[in-house]
């Protein structure tokens, strides 16, 4: 038996789908898109449940209501169980009434009814059956209350198979029973109301004889239909929430009181930008720099120690620095900054489950729409915190072409995870007692670049209107630790595994090339390597926000195309070798990066931040926007803007370090 799980976002669908499946999950994407796919097993079953995306109608607005549309009337479905807030019924019910008027059974699952219970609303249970008639059952998916006896009525097909029919007046009905005797399909009722609706999905199914009977419907309406198939659908929702909900006078709640201070005009952005100012100080730090000092050490005491087994093995000089000075140097030099990530993703995942990160989308609407852009935009950008392919890709989510693009283009500048090291490397070093400051700093020089680029953008290269924006901000909620930890292990786990492919591959290169001359010579000096000839050979692109020809920076910044994690691993071996210890991280003392100041160090971290993503990023940019010539724009685009930027902040730093010496 397979069960579909539909709902709006917010519901608790997801975690009814964790409570009913336990460990039996698949996750993956759908078909085609990066919208996350589970499927699970019912505990106690043999069960198949699939979670289909948030949505709220059965419209294709969006991507996710598509997928979910197509999934019904495409696959085989069994049973429909639809979540629903308890605490908004109204709201819930339009999807509802929509996927009663399919040809599959629907039970329906009345979720957070504690939470309803506490804000004194009661629900007649008996009522709202009769009214919908099907199976309803009030439940608690968080505290699992009811939840057992929901899973047995389903087990037992105890459900009630509903024959839904009659909430539009008369005129609708009689043609919605004219257009089922005309329409072969699957789901008549359905099909047919969307003729009525004029869905263009379904115009293939159009005749002349339904093109009449919706012709006639509409002169006798005058009114667009889909609108007039709206306001029945609510009409009929708040008959049954007469009958079926009481509730005493709404109090003010605590998301009420919370949300005059975090939305208020005034204050919403200055408390934004000390909870992110926060965030980057605890991540990159004083907290986050003494766990880089620990993981040093550690990686320090290993690198000397594989180093004296493989000299006590008779290994050769190459093979050993192969080890201690490639692999250990590169991938360890990464590694230091696990724990501060790990901060990083802790906190943010934090402020996404208690339901702020929606606030910020909502107020933040307002800033975009002048800039054009719009709240769709900032879902992104806040993914991109952790990775750029996966923001990258969430931009098709936007409808409107201009401001997807306009996205696309800049969601690499938001200092993802892989650029943290590069940030915090040169922070602690360069600004030590303000490295927090210095971290944060950064974060809202994105914003502010971002800003200002849509603007130019809008103005000069796209001229148009900006998307409106809804979002539904639900509750705050207690952060769910449970879900936090394991979100922030996946992300903790896909870095590992980044060191232990991307970065090792990419520093055995670096390895290669610096070890060894054009005709093969191994141990030669580092400045007399391949590396330093090929580094030479561009350092002139540096010069203006380095103030020195350094082909030491100039490969290390190349390396960033690989991965910007890179930049600090390239760094650490080239340090290495051009003082001719093992101790690869003490860069900043090396002959190779000894000339950085904190001008061009801030210069230097400012290039990374805005220069053209790594690989896997481009890659992602150039099947999002379509075209490879499109995506080579958008790479010219991103590292001119990075290389002014950097030459800027290099020549305003030296003038004020003449001004204040």
């Amino acid at each position: 038996m397979r069960i579909a799980l539909v709902g709006n976002q917010n519901s608790g669908k997801t975690t009814l789908f964790n409570v009913l499946t336990g460990s039996n999950q698949k996750v993956g994407n759908w078909p085609g898109v990066t919208i996350e796919r589970k499927i699970g097993i019912i505990r106690g079953t043999d069960h198949e449940l699939v979670d289909l995306p948030g949505i709220y109608s059965l419209s294709p607005y969006s991507i996710e209501e598509n997928i979910s549309r197509r999934f019904l009337f495409e696959e085989h479905v069994d049973l429909i169980l639809n979540v629903i807030d308890s605490t908004s019924i109204e709201r819930s019910l339009y999807l509802t009434t929509q996927l009663l008027e399919l040809d599959i059974p629907v039970m329906i699952a009345l979720n957070m009814a504690d939470i309803a219970d506490k804000r004194g609303i009661k629900i007649d249970l008996t009522t709202l059956e009769k009214r919908l008639d099907t199976t309803i059952m009030s439940i608690s998916a968080l505290k699992k209350t009811n939840v057992f006896n929901l899973i047995q009525t389903i087990k037992q097909s105890d459900y009630r198979k509903n024959h839904y029919k009659h909430i539009y007046d008369h005129h609708i009905e009689s043609a919605i029973e004219k257009l089922m005797d005309q329409v072969d399909t699957p789901h008549k009722r359905f099909m047919s109301v969307k003729l009525i609706e004029k869905d263009m999905l379904f115009e293939r199914y159009q005749t002349t004889e339904t093109n009449l009977c919706i012709e006639n419907l509409s002169v006798q309406y005058k009114r667009d239909m889909e609108q007039v198939i709206a306001d029945e659908r609510y009409r009929y929702i708040e008959q049954i929430r007469d009958e079926a909900v009481t509730a005493r006078l709404e109090q003010m709640t605590t998301t009420d009181r919370l949300d005059s201070i975090f939305l208020n005009r005034y204050l919403a952005i200055p408390i934004f930008i000390v909870i992110m100012f926060t965030v980057y100080y605890l991540a990159a730090g004083p907290v986050g720099g003494w766990t880089v000092e620990i993981v040093d050490g550690l990686m320090t005491r290993f690198g000397d120690g594989m180093s004296g087994f493989l000299v006590s093995v008779d290994a050769s000089p190459w093979a050993v620095s192969l080890v201690v000075d490639g692999l250990i140097a590169g991938v360890g030099a990464i590694m230091n900054f696990l724990p501060q990530l790990i901060i990083l993703f802790l906190l943010i995942s934090i402020l996404e489950t208690t339901g702020y990160m929606s606030r910020i989308a909502f107020f933040l609407d307002r800033v975009f729409q002048k800039v054009g852009l719009s709240g769709k935009s900032l879902i992104p950008f806040i993914i991109g915190s952790g990775c750029s392919v996966p923001a990258i890709m969430s931009a098709r989510t936007i409808n409107d072409e201009t401001e997807k693009k306009m996205t696309i283009l800049l969601t690499p500048f938001i200092p993802c995870s892989a650029k943290l090291p590069i940030i915090t490397l040169f922070a602690g070093y360069f600004f030590q007692d303000y490295s927090g400051l210095a971290s944060a700093s950064l974060y809202f020089l994105a914003i502010f670049i971002i800003l200002l680029s849509a603007y130019l953008m809008k103005n000069i290269l796209f001229k148009g209107k900006t998307s409106s924006f809804i979002l539904e901000l639900p509750d705050y909620k207690l952060p769910n630790f449970t879900y936090v930890i394991y979100d922030v292990l996946l992300k903790a786990w896909a870095f590992i595994q980044r060191a232990g492919s991307v970065i090792l591959m990419a520093s055995l290169v670096v390895w290669f090339l610096i070890s060894f001359s054009w005709n093969f010579v191994y141990g030669i000096p580092a400045d007399e390597s391949m590396l330093a000839s090929i580094g030479n050979a561009f350092s002139w692109i540096f010069y203006p926000m380095l103030g020195e020809f350094s082909w030491g920076a100039t490969v290390s910044a190349f390396q960033g195309l690989v991965a910007k994690e890179q930049v600090v691993a390239s760094m650490a071996i080239i340090a290495g070798y051009s003082d001719d210890t093992s101790e690869g991280l003490l860069i900043f003392g090396s002959s190779a990066f000894g000339f950085f100041t904190a001008s061009s160090a801030y210069a230097f971290m400012v290039f990374n931040l805005f220069s053209a993503p790594c690989f896997g990023a481009i890659g992602a940019m150039r099947h999002e926007l379509g075209t490879t010539k499109r995506m080579w724009k958008a790479v010219i685009f991103q590292t001119g803007i990075a290389w002014m930027l950097g030459v800027l902040v290099f020549q305003f730093g030296r003038l004020l370090e003449v001004i204040f010496p």
